[in-house]
């Protein structure tokens, strides 16, 4: 019967410190990237931001990135923005587009050219990186970047799970 309080208290924590996240989350409207280029001619890496509540209703919703980061592993003090994005200021610059069919939820669309020399452009479409005439397929892969809130949860459980496990070994001694 002792089982039954401690098992009461590791369920009601688990369900406030997720209801905690889910609330945050559902109100928190900045979505944070990392994303790779990984092809045969050259590699890098980079991170996106961008506000969910910000996507159209065209028939593949797009939105705005608000600020974008990318580097070549190669040339990592060369780094490329959402500034630089062939389209920028005129349009949008570089967005985001949601329901990637068989890959994630999101792609990235941003085309730029190189700082040193103008004339080879690059562009990141989609899970697609395309140099010049030459694609890339599936040479990008995007990781969505935890919100805060997210390991402030998780750092909630483990620590009521720490202090019950030292409540039970205490308890434990004290009967021997």
């Amino acid at each position: 019967m002792k089982l039954v309080p401690k098992l009461t208290l590791v369920v009601t924590s688990l369900s406030l410190s997720f209801n905690v996240v889910s609330q945050q989350a559902a109100d928190a409207a900045i979505i944070n990237y990392d994303f790779t280029v990984n092809s045969s001619l050259v590699n890098g890496s980079g991170s996106f931001s961008f506000d969910d509540l910000t996507f159209n209703n065209e028939a593949i919703p797009t939105a705005p990135v608000q600020q974008l980061n990318f580097a070549f592993n190669n040339d990592p003090q060369t780094v490329y923005t959402e500034k630089d994005d062939i389209d920028y200021p005129i349009s949008l610059g570089p967005v985001v587009f949601a329901n990637v069919v068989g890959n994630s939820s999101i792609g990235l669309s941003y085309l730029f050219n190189n700082k040193s020399d103008a004339s080879i452009s690059y562009e990141i479409a989609g899970y697609d990186f395309i140099v010049g005439n030459q694609t890339f397929s599936d040479a990008v892969s995007y990781t969505s970047v935890p919100e805060p809130t997210t390991w402030i949860g998780l750092f909630s459980v483990c620590s009521i799970a720490w202090l019950m496990s030292k409540k039970v070994k205490s308890a434990k001694n004290n009967q021997a």
